[in-house]
């Protein structure tokens, strides 16, 4: 374990990755970054992901199978996402029962184009998850207030994003 990344758990700092790739998951570098440098969590949204699928092959296949299959534009991005923040969710989620909760968190956001339908979003992607350590991210806008309520009353882990004060 890398001991400066120790010592900043060890102080109480918990480190998360503001990234994920598939070829992230694939070469084994998040397991190494959970293991060895304390990482204990993990954040995206759609810029990083669409970052993600543009910069090489690893999507191609998955794409292609998934349009082949008749998926919307919008379903395909968001299967391409579940399969990589599954995948990171398990990963973390030793962390996450070690400490009961604590840490082992991985984020995903709602997408923008559903803000009229958060709440139905943020609990459809949660149950397609079917992970215990994968929060959905709900900007703290006016709009995002009342789904952030609804969404953490029906049991819905819930990280809140985008907090701006307001003039």
């Amino acid at each position: 374990m890398n001991p400066n990344t120790h010592r900043l758990h060890a102080l109480g700092q918990r480190i998360w990755l503001d990234n994920i790739t598939r070829a992230l998951l694939r070469s084994g570098t998040l397991a190494h970054y959970i293991s060895e440098l304390s990482v204990t969590g993990l954040t995206s949204n759609p810029t990083i992901f669409e970052h993600a699928i543009d910069s090489g092959d690893s999507y191609v296949e998955a794409i292609v199978r998934g349009a082949a299959h008749g998926l919307s534009d919008e379903d395909l991005f968001f299967e391409l996402v579940l399969q990589d923040l599954t995948q990171a969710a398990d990963l973390f989620r030793p962390t996450f029962d070690s400490t009961h909760g604590a840490d082992g968190w991985v984020s995903l956001e709602v997408s923008p184009l559903l803000a009229n339908d958060t709440i139905r979003a943020a609990a459809q992607l949660h149950a397609r998850a079917a992970r215990p350590n994968l929060f959905i991210r709900i900007p703290g806008t006016p709009q995002g207030i009342p789904a952030i309520e609804k969404s953490i009353f029906d049991g819905v882990p819930i990280n809140v994003t985008l907090l701006f004060p307001t003039p």
